[in-house]
C-alpha cells in the first residue's frame, strides 16, 4: 500500500502583515540551535515557475512557549547550517551549489 504524502507546512508572516506558505522540507539541530529547510508553497503554477527554487534556512527559537523563526544574520552560521541541509537533501532534490 502506497503511503499518502501529507506535506508539513507552516504559514509565516512579516513584519507588514504578508503571509507565506512553506513546506518543512527537513529540520536539524546543532550546538547553535534548531534549524528548518523550507521550500516556498504557491498558489498558482505561474508563482511557482517565477520562484528561484531556493531553500529558505530559519533558525528557530522559543519564547514564552511558542515558537518563532528568523533570518540566520552570522553568515558563517548561515553556510554552515545551509552545507548540512545541502548534505543531508541532495539525493532527494536537484541542488546547485554555487
Amino acid at each position: 500500500m502506497q503511503e499518502e504524502y501529507n506535506p508539513d507546512i507552516i504559514t509565516l508572516s512579516d513584519d507588514e502583515g504578508n503571509e507565506f506558505s512553506f513546506e518543512v522540507l527537513d529540520a536539524v539541530e546543532t550546538d547553535q540551535g534548531r534549524y528548518l529547510a523550507l521550500l516556498p508553497v504557491y498558489e498558482t503554477p505561474e508563482d511557482m515557475v517565477d520562484d528561484s527554487g531556493e531553500l529558505v534556512v530559519l533558525k528557530v527559537f522559543e519564547e514564552n512557549g511558542e515558537e518563532y523563526y528568523e533570518e540566520i544574520e552570522d553568515d558563517d552560521e548561515y553556510d554552515t547550517v545551509a552545507d548540512i541541509f545541502v548534505d543531508r537533501l541532495q539525493d532527494a532534490f536537484e541542488i546547485e551549489e554555487e
